[in-house]
């Protein structure tokens, strides 16, 4: 344990050399992980197919992600002195999660599109896929950060949600950093009231103005909840309870704090593998202007 209880965490970037990959490692440097956090880079560099060329093609190209495996390395190491790099000869969507398994990563940070050496091996579909692949939590990164002090989260009463709560209270915020806990109530839609009488028609509103007022109080009892843990772990915490899309109102609440990180649960569909994220994140990968912590 490091000091205030907090176990360190175990992070691994995925990277490709990339304007995209740089971004992640920046945005790595920024969060506040907890003292005994351990750090480890992975190139993704699959074998290029053969189709006649030269063995110097090949040569050089495993040159090129050994030097972006060692400039990461590097990085990382003037944080980490102990950190690692390793290249994987496998596609990115399956060496990043495969590698994330060996290492018991806690948390993947990758970019959201690569543009480097290998070929745009980190473009947003393979982020995508190892956001849903991953066993751990995964950071997308669309632009770096110098800090991270301002954090949105949204809360729910899912697993997922209450798991990236538990994930930010591990982190060792800096003074003045903050989070806003946001839950966003779906508002009910009326029935068509044509062919109903007056007086069904304004039971039938009551019966919905409880209920949502009920669904408003579950949202506001869970976004406490998150609050005081998070509080305990030493955030600055302001609770928002919204009604309208959720996605809609999260990405309002990044706008209104200025965050520098969103996080969301998955709420993957189990059944499946963990193929299908929950619609929220899915649309906070695509929207969301800031890095985007999808946690499972």
């Amino acid at each position: 344990m490091s000091a205030g209880g907090r176990r360190g965490l175990r992070v691994l970037i995925a990277t490709d050399g990339s304007p995209s990959a740089r971004a992640a490692l920046a945005a790595v440097a920024a969060v506040p992980w907890p003292a005994g956090t351990r750090a480890r880079a992975v190139v993704a560099a699959p074998p290029a197919r053969r189709g006649g060329r030269p063995q110097y093609v090949h040569i050089a190209f495993r040159r090129a992600a050994e030097r972006v495996a060692e400039d990461t390395r590097r990085a990382l190491a003037a944080r980490w002195p102990q950190a690692e790099a390793r290249v994987v000869d496998a596609r990115p969507e399956e060496a990043i999660p495969a590698e994330a398994a060996r290492f018991r990563a806690d948390v993947v940070a990758l970019g959201w599109r690569g543009h480097g050496t290998f070929r745009r091996l980190l473009m947003g579909s393979v982020s995508r896929a190892v956001v849903r692949r991953a066993p751990c939590a995964v950071l997308v990164v669309r632009r770096g950060l110098g800090q991270v002090r301002r954090v949105v989260v949204g809360v729910d009463a899912s697993p997922d949600a209450r798991r990236a709560v538990a994930l930010l209270a591990r982190l060792a915020p800096g003074r003045g950093a903050r989070i806003r806990v946001v839950s966003v109530v779906a508002a009910a839609s009326p029935p068509s009231g044509r062919l109903l009488p007056a007086s069904v028609k304004d039971e039938v509103l009551r019966e919905m103005a409880a209920a949502q007022e009920g669904r408003r109080r579950r949202a506001r009892g869970e976004a406490e909840r998150a609050a005081a843990r998070l509080r305990s772990a030493g955030w600055n915490v302001r609770t928002d309870v919204r009604s309208g899309a959720p996605l809609a109102g999260l990405l309002a609440a990044v706008a209104d704090e200025g965050a520098d990180l969103l996080v969301v649960g998955a709420r993957a569909t189990r059944g499946l593998q963990r193929a299908l994220l929950g619609s929220v994140a899915e649309g906070a990968l695509d929207r969301s202007p800031v890095p985007v912590l999808v946690v499972r």
